[in-house]
């Protein structure tokens, strides 16, 4: 099972947690992990970096061709899946989603992401938490609704038991 990463994965990583000037180990971990096959994002995600232009975008022009995903005939068809859950879905059998909150998240990469984890049978990987608001839908609220695992960052560097010492350290 391979890792999915949400778009704020990168940029909260860049800004905050593991800054390419005093943490690079992490990115090169990221790398290591996808030649394992084990941590991928998808071509929505890419975009989003891309659209940054900056360091972030700069680091993602140097990864392969297949870090980020592309949709395939079995994403399509989870599309429908994701998109469905998302019209049906219901809070306490007495709100459903906006549709305003609909058309944005058929619209942005989050849609792509959990799809693309559902028809894959991914993990994804997000700082998003769950949240039961009509106005808009979130990441982890769909994979559970779909039954796809989510978890965040920190719990996937657990999982993979990363570690990022310095040099002569234990």
């Amino acid at each position: 099972m391979a890792y999915l990463l949400d778009a704020n994965v990168f940029t909260s990583a860049k800004k905050l947690h593991y800054g390419f000037d005093f943490c690079p180990a992490f990115w090169d971990w990221l790398i290591r992990e996808h030649r394992r096959g084990k941590v991928f994002s998808i071509d929505k995600v890419a975009d989003e970096i891309h659209a940054g232009n900056d360091e972030l975008s700069t680091w993602a022009d140097t990864l392969d061709n297949g870090f980020f995903l592309s949709p395939n005939v079995r994403t399509l068809h989870a599309l429908g899946s994701a998109s469905q859950w998302a019209v049906d879905h219901q809070f306490e059998n007495t709100q459903k989603y906006t549709a305003a909150a609909i058309n944005t998240f058929l619209q942005i990469a989050d849609y792509y992401l959990v799809a693309q984890a559902l028809s894959g049978r991914h993990v994804v990987v997000t700082h998003e938490v769950p949240a039961n608001t009509i106005g808009t839908v979130k990441i982890p609220n769909t994979c559970l609704g779909l039954g796809v695992k989510c978890i965040t960052p920190f719990d996937m560097l657990r999982r993979e038991n990363a570690r990022f010492v310095l040099e002569g350290g234990s």
